[in-house]
């Protein structure tokens, strides 16, 4: 995939892009942004690394989780774009509020079309999965990524108050073919 002609492409974490995330997590803080719990990543980046592949695996998985494969979108010059997480399935709850999918592009670069790369890429690997419908949700106020989830077959399905917070959250189904 490309964008811009530059080839894009969506890896699984590794530690031969320590440096980058390490960089993507830096550009969270400067926002003021918390998507990426930045403790275990920078105290010992190979911990981290094993505890996403264990949770992709199902490998002690804490109670009431379910596995969920991590994806970083890569540019050639090796800028981590964004992260993307693929849930294998749901629970009642992710159902409601989280879904299959959840992604996050750096702040700094935002608003250039990568988000909508981001999902299209990660729909692929559901779609490879055998998850077909794929559940999605957001903020009802964040109209950039309800745009994203539309602009890749997302039907509106409902909207609810999520409880921990009292957010406004819309829900999206997506058919893939």
């Amino acid at each position: 995939m490309s964008l811009d002609s530059q080839p894009i492409k969506l890896d699984e974490p590794s530690i031969d892009l320590k440096t980058e995330f390490l960089d993507l997590l830096e550009d969270q803080q400067q926002a003021g942004e918390g998507y990426i719990d930045p403790t275990l990543p920078r105290r010992d980046f190979s911990a981290y690394l094993h505890k996403l592949s264990e949770m992709s695996l199902a490998q002690n998985l804490p109670s009431g989780s379910v596995p969920v494969t991590n994806y970083w979108m890569v540019r050639p010059d090796r800028t981590i774009l964004g992260v993307s997480k693929l849930r294998h399935h749901l629970t009642p709850s992710l159902e409601k509020h989280g879904g299959h999918i959840a992604y996050f592009i750096r702040p700094s670069q935002r608003r250039q079309g990568y988000g909508d790369l981001l999902l299209t890429l990660t729909l692929q690997q559901a779609r490879a999965r055998g998850i077909n419908p794929v559940r999605i949700t957001c903020d009802t106020d964040n109209i950039g990524s309800a745009r994203i989830i539309e602009k890749n077959g997302g039907v509106l399905s409902g909207q609810m108050v999520y409880p921990g917070t009292g957010t406004q959250i819309s829900q999206y189904w997506i058919a893939l073919s």
